[in-house]
């Protein structure tokens, strides 16, 4: 799955879970099978992904917050999650 439309509404797999590690200073994402590191601008995509947001209002979102958010930046890594079962989608 290479893009997500911007009207898809993303959020964790009931299976996964994101924490932070303070000794490490880093987020990640824990399954039963994996755990996937992400930097801080994938743990602020993951912690807005909450099934009410739409891709558009969350790549809005992060523009405020970080200087280098290109456009298909969130789409791509949600497919991403995607297609690791890490995040589902909704369309509506």
């Amino acid at each position: 799955m290479d893009r997500i439309s911007e009207t898809a509404r993303p959020r964790l797999a009931p299976h996964v879970r994101l924490v932070f590690n303070a000794a490490r200073q880093q987020h990640a994402l824990l399954s039963p099978e994996t755990v996937l590191v992400l930097n801080a601008t994938g743990a602020a995509i993951v912690q807005l992904c909450d099934s009410n947001r739409t891709i558009a209002e969350i790549s809005a979102e992060l523009r405020g917050q970080f200087d280098q958010v290109a456009d298909g930046d969130v789409q791509s890594f949600v497919a991403a999650l995607v297609t690791k079962h890490s995040m589902e989608v909704s369309h509506g």
